[in-house]
């Protein structure tokens, strides 16, 4: 997956030239180094993130809890992730990306065992806020790590092979979270949802250490490249971060409308991520389908899928250039996959189609949104904004699942929350359209 998206790029570029550096086979060499391990990292996080949405379907009869406790407490993780964010992506510029992902991997995986003493509404959104504090950083923190190794025309493509981690963490998370959840209950005295945290923890804590050991902080710092290669990647960065037109400074970055408009539409399209996110497990229950196995093995449909379009859409648009419609187009997907499942919830078969169509349109707007903010910020300015944007859209997160928990609550149906949502993906292309300039 990797060596194909990095046979399409550039074969050599001009400041390499005199070196004898080809760049294509250098970047290939960086991407297979770099994307899986990140991949693996972002997998390990989304799923200590998301599996309270699992953990659900026994905890809230276990614990009394409501739909929107559970709503709550599944959106207040982004409160803790929003307020931390920024600070996180500074930090991480100035002491590096290794130190700063090593901290939030094993914070973040103590944080996830820990829900499995949750006995308190209170205490369950203590630890979820934690949760969100701890994490705060990581995915800003890559995308701006990424920035060290791609130039700008690369970036839609390294974006996609990363943000497969989303669609991969769906589309295995679901079976792994199944198969503990119907065969652990019981063991030692915990409930299967106990196991769901612990067991999905640990891997985590072990990945903090390894960071430290295996990702290098910058080009100059890779040992695997040559010393041409190491030089060619970092001149064609330096010649892009000086180029007129971006902005390098956190305080120029705040000024910029587009920092803002950015933020606006990444709200939208995140409130589309966590509701499947969140909700998939419950949608598929609601749809007729039993077990705790079968919802998750079948939960994992519409991520495969997601994965699929994220891939092509990255590809298509860097070889394009285009990067606003490659995104809006996506949205408008997503909001339309929406309302279909939320109008065919009596009807499974529908429902699922729907509910994949709505996968497609989320997964795929996201690598092509990345490459937009990174076309106009560089150095703190990427690091500050970059986590400003996404921190602010990543309040979605809260909005979204706690307004679908308590329209449930209180209509007894997903189906007026998933329309709220669309109505959001469809705000998405329309700032989009309207006011991202043509790139």
């Amino acid at each position: 997956m990797i060596s194909s998206a990095a046979a399409a790029l550039d074969s050599r570029h001009p400041l390499a030239v005199s070196a004898g550096v080809d760049m294509e086979v250098t970047y290939r060499k960086i991407a297979w180094r770099l994307i899986p391990f990140l991949v693996f990292l972002f997998v390990l996080a989304w799923i200590d993130r998301v599996n309270v949405g699992f953990a659900k379907l026994q905890m809230l009869q276990d614990l009394q809890f409501s739909e929107a406790v559970y709503g709550l407490g599944a959106g207040i993780f982004f409160i803790g992730y929003f307020l931390f964010e920024v600070p996180s992506n500074l930090l991480l510029e100035k002491i590096g990306a290794r130190k700063t992902l090593a901290r939030i991997t094993i914070l973040w995986g103590l944080a996830s065992m820990a829900m499995a003493y949750v006995t308190t509404p209170i205490g369950f959104y203590a630890l979820r806020f934690l949760l969100g504090v701890f994490e705060a950083g990581f995915f800003p923190g890559v995308v701006l790590y990424l920035t060290y190794w791609f130039p700008a025309e690369r970036r839609a493509r390294i974006n996609g092979l990363f943000m497969t981690s989303f669609a991969i963490a769906g589309a295995i998370g679901g079976p792994i979270a199944g198969l503990v959840m119907s065969r652990m209950e019981g063991v030692g005295h915990l409930a299967n949802w106990q196991w769901l945290f612990i067991l999905e923890g640990i891997p985590s804590l072990i990945a903090g250490v390894l960071v430290l050991r295996y990702l290098p902080e910058k080009p100059a710092n890779a040992k695997w490249l040559t010393t041409a290669e190491q030089q060619a990647v970092t001149q064609a960065l330096v010649a892009e971060n000086t180029a007129s037109g971006k902005h390098v400074s956190f305080k120029d970055a705040l000024k910029s409308s587009r920092v803002w408009i950015c933020a606006a539409v990444y709200f939208c399209l995140v409130s589309g991520n966590a509701t499947i996110a969140f909700w998939a497990p419950s949608i598929i229950k609601e749809i007729g389908i039993k077990g705790n196995l079968q919802i998750g093995l079948i939960s994992a449909i519409p991520f495969i899928a997601g994965t699929l379009a994220m891939i092509w859409n990255g590809v298509h648009s860097d070889k394009s250039g285009e990067r606003r419609m490659h995104c809006a187009v996506a949205t408008l997907i997503a909001s339309t996959g929406l309302i279909l499942t939320g109008l065919c919830l009596g009807n499974a078969l529908m429902a699922m189609c729907a509910l994949t169509l709505a996968a497609i349109g989320i997964l795929a707007a996201f690598p092509v949104f990345w490459s937009i903010p990174a076309a106009f910020l560089a150095g703190t300015a990427a690091a500050g904004g970059i986590a400003l944007i996404n921190s602010i859209g990543n309040l979605a997160g809260f909005a979204a699942p706690y307004l679908i928990g308590a329209l449930k609550t209180s209509t007894g149906s997903l189906s007026s929350g998933l329309y709220f949502v669309a109505a959001l993906e469809f705000a998405a292309s329309f700032l989009l359209i309207l006011f991202v300039r043509r790139t």
